[in-house]
């Protein structure tokens, strides 16, 4: 246990040392080198920031407890994550770059008005802070209690042990995102995304030779073990289910509509994803930045997939059986890291913790300091006392969330399928307003918030009333052609008193030149989903 703490302090210290190295000649006393990190990130940069904003405990423990509690449909959330990035590569990022815009709402504000940017603004604030920052502290503070045992050491409660937990990653995140800035966030980010990607993919391969030998293997243990899993359970294999399947498990034509939608939303229009994209140096290291990220999320079945099958086969052999999907990573964990790497994998995981939480409540910052106090408060304010609002006002948010995260801990269901659904009463009106703005040029200035009430009413009766029944993913397939269709009608009406189109204005914030390589990304992405898919269905090894 010694051993496992001094690596982990060892190597979290490193990480720190790195990003202050790296970002100690910044200037950040204005709001672009701060909220943006000065416009200057490189495409590996973004794509570092923009994979260990994605990938957090809540993926780990949530994505892998979902695939022990079905079987590997969950790999649609990575898989298609591949899809949404160049979305965002082609069709997003040369809109969000040439507005020169700093956050979503803003982006909204410019397309319809001040008031939608308002409402967007205090909308995905109120989503960050209730539902998805409290997320990612509780997913973490669970691997950690799981790993240390803290609640052994501290002789309390496993609920006190997570509060404490909750506190320390607190504490720690928003070093990074107060006072460092985006650019301390991103350079962290990709120094931890290395090491995620060695911790990662680590995990099931140990987990396989692991299984491999309790299957009883006197050969190649590891081979053994993926053999064993691929005989005994290939059902678990299977990643193309029914249509009337309830979560964790996707029906599978909701690949095509309700999960295409959120990855969508998710990679296109979420503030913590954007962000990134925004501070890039121009198009071209966008779009490197975008695809990159699309190539890793490709692979991403390896780390965020598959060890929660391979947990299920080896908690069965072994007679010990989680009750709970959120147990499930955690414990393969504790059996399959080696003692002296464990203090590694410790960090890593901690490194994804901290990212995902610094990069949201750096987001979080950003969209209450520029879309709402500099926008309605104070439009007088200089950019030394907005850096200074921002970091104030991250004290508080930070605050706020370290009292909901450990809340988390009074839901079953589960926390991947909890944090997507509920993420979706904000984010599908966002991908709605954001979209359509770009594509009907004479929507009347209210037409976002129109849909914004609209889906918050009857999305939300969904979850109050069928969640049980029926699967989100539904509800998101049925309400966005349902919202896009009003846009249309909205478009079409107004365009009789509003008969000169939106014109989006180019601000010059970045040479807009596009990657000369970028269709050979894309077609290589193209095909490693089709290989992907086609290896987890009954024309792979499920058969």
């Amino acid at each position: 246990m010694l051993w496992t703490v001094v690596s982990f302090i060892g190597f979290t210290i490193a990480v720190a040392v790195i990003s202050y190295i790296k970002t100690k000649g910044d200037d950040q006393t204005t709001a672009e080198g701060y909220f943006l990190a000065g416009r200057g990130l490189p495409g590996i940069v973004i794509a570092g920031s923009l994979l260990l904003t994605n990938i957090s405990a809540e993926q780990l423990v949530g994505t892998n407890g979902q695939t022990w509690a079905s079987n590997m449909s969950p790999i649609s959330f990575e898989v298609g994550a591949a899809i949404a990035c160049l979305i965002l590569a082609f069709f997003a990022a040369p809109r969000y770059l040439k507005s020169g815009i700093s956050t979503i709402p803003e982006m909204l504000g410019l397309r319809y008005d001040r008031t939608t940017k308002l409402w967007f603004s205090i909308a995905y604030i109120i989503l960050y802070i209730c539902v998805q920052i409290p997320v990612i502290l509780y997913s973490g503070a669970l691997v950690f209690e799981n790993i240390f045992g803290l609640s052994g050491i501290l002789h309390c409660s496993k609920l006190q042990a997570v509060v404490i937990l909750c506190i320390a990653i607190t504490v720690v995140g928003s070093c990074y995102a107060i006072f460092g800035g985006l650019k301390a966030v991103a350079v962290s980010d990709t120094v931890n995304g290395i090491l995620l990607i060695v911790g990662g993919f680590m995990i099931p391969f140990l987990a396989l030779h692991i299984l491999g030998k309790a299957a009883g293997s006197e050969g190649f243990a590891m081979l053994d073990g993926m053999k064993h899993l691929i005989e005994v359970y290939p059902e678990k294999l299977n990643s193309i289910c029914p249509a009337d399947v309830q979560a964790p498990e996707v029906p599978w034509p909701t690949i095509f509509l309700g999960l295409f939608f959120l990855n969508t939303q998710s990679w296109c229009t979420h503030q913590s994803f954007i962000q990134r994209l925004l501070a890039a140096q121009n198009l071209k290291e966008a779009q490197k930045g975008a695809l990159f990220c699309a190539c890793m999320k490709i692979l991403g079945f390896l780390y965020l997939a598959l060890p929660g099958v391979i947990a299920y086969a080896l908690f069965e052999l072994q007679g010990n059986q989680v009750s709970t999907m959120d147990d499930a990573y955690p414990q393969l964990i504790t059996q399959v890291v080696p003692a002296p790497l464990m203090g590694f994998f410790a960090a890593v995981m901690f490194g994804a913790i901290i990212s995902s939480f610094n990069s949201v409540l750096n987001s979080v910052n950003t969209m209450f300091t520029m879309d709402i106090y500099h926008e309605f408060i104070n439009r007088d304010a200089d950019e030394l006392h907005l850096v200074g609002v921002g970091k104030k006002v991250g004290i508080v948010f930070a605050v706020i969330t370290m009292v909901i995260g450990p809340v988390i801990y009074f839901f079953p269901a589960g926390l991947k399928t909890f944090l997507d659904s509920l993420v979706m009463l904000i984010g599908l009106p966002v991908l709605s307003g954001v979209f359509g703005g770009f594509f009907f040029k004479h929507l009347p200035r209210y037409a976002a918030r129109f849909v914004l009430v609209f889906h918050v009413i009857f999305y939300g009766l969904f979850l109050l009333t069928m969640s049980g029944s029926v699967h989100y993913l539904w509800a998101i397939s049925v309400l966005l052609p349902v919202e896009f269709l009003m846009l249309y009608i909205m478009n079409a009406r107004n365009k009789v008193n509003q008969p000169e189109p939106w014109v989006q204005k180019d601000v010059q914030a970045v040479d807009l030149t596009p990657w000369k390589y970028r269709w050979v990304m894309a077609a290589i992405v193209l095909v490693g989903v089709l290989v992907v898919y086609a290896i987890f269905s009954p024309l792979g090894i499920v058969r």
